[in-house]
């Protein structure tokens, strides 16, 4: 099937204050401000952090200004990167391909998308349920979470992913053809069930990714060009320091930092936002020390990457695992 992503693309530039303390509350030195051009995915389980962060100053305060990308969708997020135009980053699950693929070095992980996909259908057209899937068409976006959750739902259903046709399109169009009444179902990622659920009262959610964790893990998070994480690991260290500042007050004050989220995402309602964050799982940075030194962090990162290696029919040495540096965070979280 062919893609049909949308090129839209919205470019923020924000400039900031000179430093003052820094994100975790000691002082600073005096350290030269950098620009970072960062590409992102506009939901909660994404930019969330991004969004936290800047808002409260953390990355102001490691002297990181964004010049701010927004895509539609993760391959596009990395596409750009790998063509030049961001330096880095911040996408979900499709972070496990194209690390996998040598297309950048990952360094930071936002969370587990527990339940950010989730299976729509229509029983207007005739899917009530799974077993109504076979032979149907299925809008997506491939290479994506949502793609992994498809995948996984329909094997745990009893359904070869080859018994379905998968219909790839960027999330944005993907929905429209759904909600339009072009295919009977769609494996989304939130907050898209907003729109489904507003222009389809009668849709019916069939799972999401909760179904299937802990057994499988999906993460999101970051990962810089090679060229640009090769000269650049003091600033990477930066963003990860800012980043542990705005992590641990969403952990700590969830429901403030919902609702400081509202803004940025609006139209949606207080109560999408609040939904999709608690789609997604978080750690404290303490935690994910944790996680990231016992091999926890890769061995979820090549769970997703398999997936992903297997549906391209490619065989091999191909590990996300080899394209991510936990080190970098246990240097500068030490």
């Amino acid at each position: 099937m062919s893609a049909h992503p949308i090129s839209r693309r919205r470019v923020l530039r924000l400039g900031t204050a000179l430093a003052g303390a820094s994100a975790l509350g000691m002082p600073a030195i005096a350290q030269a401000r950098r620009k970072v051009r960062l590409g992102y995915l506009h939901v909660v389980a994404v930019d969330g952090h991004i969004w936290t962060g800047l808002d409260r100053g953390s990355f102001d305060r490691e002297g990181i200004d964004f010049e701010l990308h927004e895509f539609n969708t993760g391959p596009e997020v990395f596409e750009a990167m790998m063509r030049g135009k961001t330096d880095v980053a911040s996408a979900g699950g499709v972070i496990s391909n194209y690390l996998a693929l040598g297309r950048g070095r990952g360094f930071l992980i936002n969370d587990i998308e527990v339940a950010t996909a989730q299976l729509w259908v229509r029983p207007s057209l005739g899917i009530n349920k799974f077993a109504d899937l076979r032979g149907k068409r299925i809008a997506t976006t491939m290479k994506t979470t949502a793609h992994i959750f498809l995948d996984r739902a329909l094997k745990a259903n009893n359904i070869a992913p080859s018994e379905v046709e998968i219909v790839n399109a960027s999330m944005p169009d993907a929905v429209k053809a759904f909600i339009a009444g072009q295919v009977p179902a769609v494996a989304l990622w939130v907050p898209f069930n907003v729109a489904v659920r507003e222009a389809l009262p009668d849709a019916v959610k069939l799972v999401d990714a909760s179904a299937f964790y802990p057994q499988s893990a999906v993460l999101g998070g970051w990962a810089a060009r090679l060229d640009y994480y090769a000269d650049n690991k003091e600033v990477l260290s930066r963003i990860i320091r800012a980043w542990v500042d705005a992590n641990d007050h969403m952990v700590r004050n969830p429901a403030a930092a919902t609702e400081a989220l509202q803004v940025h995402y609006k139209p949606s309602r207080p109560q999408d936002i609040a939904e999709a964050f608690k789609a997604q799982k978080l750690y404290s940075a303490r935690e994910w020390r944790r996680l990231y030194a016992d091999g926890t962090v890769l061995k979820w990162l090549q769970q997703a990457s398999d997936f992903f290696m297997a549906d391209a029919g490619v065989t091999g040495a191909q590990r996300a695992s080899d394209y991510f540096d936990t080190q970098l965070y246990l240097a500068a979280t030490g």
